[in-house]
């Protein structure tokens, strides 16, 4: 990787694509095994994950929450990228999507999983949530 790195000159970025899945007035969150290897402070989490390169953003995806949650979801949009503020290294994507099948449960790197109010995920998550993904959860709660 250092090798590509300097070849670049302006380094490499660690993609995760992460899913704010929608039923209902609820999200879907993810409580992480712990310690995160990456991100010690990291505990309640959207589910996904890295990106596979041989697969498109959105099979990506869809495989990452499958293995996490064990459900199939619609992959609707992408709704905002970010860099991580702690790691800089690290490229967030958040898509919104919904549960197609699946009767939920926690897989890989989950203890635990729940549907919360989305306006709720402050007081799981222990880790900063961007402003614009805070605002896009407020208008989904006021969805009827």
């Amino acid at each position: 990787m250092i090798k590509t790195k300097k070849k670049f000159g302006k380094g490499l970025f660690l993609v995760n694509a992460l899913a704010i899945v929608h039923r209902g007035n609820k999200i879907l969150i993810g409580k992480r095994k712990l310690p995160d290897p990456y991100i010690k402070k990291l505990t309640w989490s959207f589910p996904g994950g890295r990106l596979y390169h041989t697969k498109s953003l959105e099979d990506s995806l869809k495989t990452e929450i499958k293995k996490k949650t064990n459900l199939n979801v619609k992959v609707k949009k992408l709704i905002f990228a970010r860099v991580w503020p702690a790691r800089k290294e690290f490229l967030l994507l958040y898509f919104y999507c919904e549960p197609v099948s699946g009767k939920e449960k926690a897989g890989e790197k989950f203890t635990e999983i729940k549907w919360v109010k989305p306006t709720e995920v402050k007081k799981y998550f222990t880790t900063n949530v961007d402003s614009f993904i805070m605002n896009f959860l407020r208008k989904l709660e006021k969805k009827p």
